[in-house]
């Protein structure tokens, strides 16, 4: 297929631009395969240069009046941006809809622009490669306890995982093999993090039990081996009891009681994220339609804010995290996650706990070693859950915005702690829009499995060979980041948590002066020493503040633990 097939109108003069914070702009409008490119004669005027992919949804208004008066094309975009093209002519204006809108429909990963996009910079590291499981437990699997296994190099163990995994060293493949069976679609227990203390994070997919409470000694001898003798660990399900019952009926189910002595079970509700049934992308688009709302009133905007329920999945997925890494780091013991598939609250849950406990999650480099782990390598499946927003209609029950929670409980975090991140949280936005739209293949797929087939690695380029260029990450380090080996303990309160606007309100209200306040207030601590002392100083009184604030939730969050 040519693109040339699908684009009717190629080029047309006489275009206007509206877009936010601009005033409208009369140019030439070019389609090709993959951008909507809008130019202008008028000088200190920035060209318009729009993904295809960008575009979630397209609408036309007909101007009124005559028939040949033309009308609008409104591109509602994945970045929350509302473009407005009004075109003259009638004819012009349905060829060029249907051209958008064939062109915005393809979803054919090949056909997307990271196939076809060419770097104009040297490509100094390959971030196909920075952070395989090799090199990123290489200190653990020096120890006598873990190896690397290639049970899995033709994805036909789980389609799912990595080709490469990381298991116990007392447990052979024979034993991996019969315990993948007995978890939805072969997610065994798989490690995710070692902590300090030894503890470690395990996550998987619900066991198959079904109503008979079948039972897999290969599955027992791989949480045996991770625990060792007479120690306690927990088993957080991510689902209600109600929905566990559910999901026992149609085979699945939570481990029984009495294969798993060693194991606290307790149930968190994160029903929601667990059932992809679309909600939680409806909720979001509650949000998102409240910001576009300029004309709403103070009272309510609070209403529609607790109405649409995004920050109650922010509390949720904080506060079972929070338990997750109390269970690793105040008890000292091993936690196994897991809901039905494993493949959004699960991964949610074990990176937001880990983002709370090891400081070099807080890193611009850690940050991406998690997303490679705990989401790419992971399985989270990019392809499907981002192909639709919050603007479609569209979009089916498969679309989630599990990756964006993440990255929002991330911004959570640091707006709680904001001296503790390497990074700023403008590198979490650009991460957000690289997952749904790119010029890089990283987040194109499903799986692993779905990249080697696509062959990623030779076809495209990677986001994190982009993104670690120093003339761009400089762009996104944290001027008042001082190290803290300590864990970040955060406040779930409700009046802890705040709306991130620095995204979802950007092209609704003009930023500006905050982005050239932040730049004036880097340039002051490069170039004053005394000023960065000051900085700190006050940075470590506030902390001692956090930690009798700490000291007090984990108090009244350890009774979690009791049950």
């Amino acid at each position: 297929m040519e693109f040339a097939e699908l684009i009717t109108t190629p080029k047309l003069d006489g275009v206007i631009l509206h877009s936010p914070f601009h005033e409208p702009i009369d140019g030439t409008l070019c389609i090709t395969g993959h951008h909507l490119i809008l130019s202008t004669r008028k000088e200190n005027v920035q060209e318009l240069w729009l993904l295809i992919q960008a575009i979630d949804t397209v609408e036309k208004k007909h101007h009124p009046g005559a028939t040949q008066n033309g009308g609008t094309i409104i591109l509602k975009c994945k970045d929350f941006r509302q473009l407005q093209l009004d075109i003259p002519s009638t004819y012009d204006f349905q060829n060029v809809y249907h051209s958008i809108e064939r062109l915005a429909s393809l979803n054919k990963p090949e056909l997307s622009y990271p196939f076809f996009y060419r770097p104009m910079f040297s490509i100094l590291e390959d971030g196909f490669t920075l952070f395989r499981p090799e090199s990123e437990f290489a200190k653990l699997l020096a120890s006598e306890e873990w190896r690397i296994s290639h049970i899995n190099r033709n994805f036909s163990v789980c389609k799912s995982y990595s080709s490469v995994l990381v298991v116990p060293k007392t447990v052979d493949d024979n034993t991996l093999s019969a315990a993948a069976s007995f978890r939805e679609e072969g997610r065994f227990p798989l490690l995710s993090y070692k902590h300090d203390n030894g503890a470690i994070l395990l996550r998987s997919s619900q066991p198959l039990v079904t109503n008979s409470n079948k039972r897999s000694r290969a599955d027992e001898k791989i949480l045996t081996a991770v625990l060792g003798p007479y120690k306690k660990g927990y088993i957080i399900d991510t689902r209600s009891t109600g929905l566990i019952g559910h999901c026992k009926s149609k085979g699945g189910g939570t481990e029984p009681d009495g294969h798993y002595p060693q194991w606290n079970k307790i149930c968190k509700n994160l029903d929601k994220l667990v059932k992809c049934d679309g909600s939680v992308l409806d909720h979001f688009s509650k949000l998102i339609d409240a910001c576009n709302d300029s004309s709403i009133s103070t009272d309510k905007w609070l209403a529609r804010l607790e109405n649409c329920h995004w920050l109650t999945h922010i509390q949720n997925v904080l506060s079972t995290s929070c338990l997750v890494a109390q269970c690793l780091d105040k008890d000292g013991a091993s936690v196994l996650v897991h809901g039905s598939s494993g493949l959004d609250a699960t991964l949610l849950v074990t990176s937001v706990a880990q983002v709370i406990l090891n400081p070099d999650c807080r890193t611009v480099r850690g940050l991406q070693a998690l997303i490679e782990r705990e989401w790419l390598q992971a399985g989270h499946p990019f392809q499907t859950r981002h192909a639709k927003f919050c603007y479609s209609n569209s979009r089916t029950k498969n679309q989630q915005p599990t990756f964006l929670l993440f990255l929002d409980c991330i911004h959570q975090l640091h707006y709680q702690f904001p001296y503790s991140f390497e990074f700023t949280t403008q590198m979490l936005i650009l991460i957000f829009e690289h997952s749904y739209f790119s010029n890089f293949g990283t987040f194109i797929g499903n799986n692993e499995f779905e990249r080697q087939e696509m062959k990623l690695n030779e076809s495209t380029t990677s986001f994190w060979s982009y993104l670690n260029r120093p003339d761009v990450i400089t762009n996104f380090l944290n001027p008042m980041y001082e190290p803290n080996k300590a864990a970040v303990w955060p406040s779930i309160a409700p009046i802890s948590l705040e709306l991130w606007d620095e995204l979802y309100l950007r092209w609704v209200i003009d930023q500006k002066y905050q982005r050239s306040a932040f730049q004036k207030v880097h340039q002051l601590i490069q170039n004053d020493k005394n000023l960065r002392t000051k900085v700190i100083r006050m940075r470590k009184q506030l902390m001692d503040l956090q930690k009798e604030l700490q000291g007090f939730t984990l108090e009244s969050d350890d009774s979690l633990l009791d049950e």
